[in-house]
């Protein structure tokens, strides 16, 4: 009993401090997330090539990007929540500006008309030269889905990068871009004119979509809260032996004893 106790005790704080060093390693992401998100952000010929592992370094980066859409190739990620909504996310290549690559753009989200679930809502995309700003990403964001996406069309529950490239032809950058702003099309994306004002919050933007993306978080309280369990579970067994091997018995013996002494001071 003693050997279990010590051995099960020395576990759970072992795994409470580990969690605890799994904070500490989320916090430094963290820093490094707010850190990247400071710098200038990265233009169109600084993006990697698209034979070109991605830089981990760039997830996070802002972006600004000039370059066409390819509207063609837009598709709709269903079932995506934004402001209470169900709708879809809106993702569109966009063909770089001097290069023969394009970019994965998360344009925004757009709400879906319930009664005809297949009908797809209206985005004003600008044909023509465009400048978009944004938040680049290691992928499109993914939802949860039973079994496999159907290899084509418009309406999807998700995106892989490498399936749409080889459905697609386009040559695509191992990273995806979060629009944070509206377009900036025609002269706007040349003479660097500020882009048009998207609005109060809540209001969508000239181009139907809103775009109310989280800031990017990692999860750290989720380890204090485990650290914390692993350490009352610590606890508990120590409680539990100090019960049942030490307090116990010590009142086992000092209840069978109160008798005797009664007899003794009755004879």
């Amino acid at each position: 009993m003693v050997i279990a106790t010590v051995l099960g005790t020395a576990a759970a704080l072992a795994l409470g401090v580990w969690q605890l060093d799994r904070a500490d390693q989320k916090k430094a992401m963290q820093r490094a997330i707010d850190e990247r998100g400071q710098l200038a952000p990265i233009t169109t010929p600084a993006l990697p090539g698209a034979d070109r592992p991605a830089d981990a370094d760039l997830v996070h980066r802002r972006a600004t990007l000039t370059g066409q859409w390819d509207v063609a190739h837009t598709v709709y990620l269903d079932n995506r929540v934004m402001t209470g909504h169900t709708g879809f996310y809106v993702v569109t290549p966009l063909k770089l500006a001097g290069r023969a690559e394009a970019i994965l753009v998360q344009r925004g989200w757009a709400p879906r008309n319930a009664r005809q679930r297949e009908a797809l809502p209206a985005v004003l995309t600008p044909t023509g030269d465009v400048r978009i700003e944004g938040r680049l990403a290691a992928s499109v964001s993914q939802a949860y889905a039973l079994g496999r996406d159907a290899p084509a069309g418009t309406i999807r529950q998700n995106v892989d990068l490498a399936a749409f490239q080889a459905e697609t032809g386009l040559r695509l950058l191992p990273l995806v871009l979060l629009q944070t702003e509206p377009d900036r099309a025609g002269d706007d994306a040349s003479t660097g004119a500020p882009p048009p004002a998207a609005g109060a919050a809540g209001a969508e933007s000239p181009d139907g979509l809103l775009r109310h993306w989280p800031p990017p978080a990692v999860d750290v309280h989720k380890h204090y809260g485990y650290a914390f369990q692993w350490f009352a579970l610590a606890a508990l067994i120590l409680g539990l032996y100090v019960w049942f091997q030490v307090l116990a018995p010590y009142r086992a013996g000092r209840a069978a004893r109160i008798p005797e002494i009664s007899d003794e001071r009755d004879a």
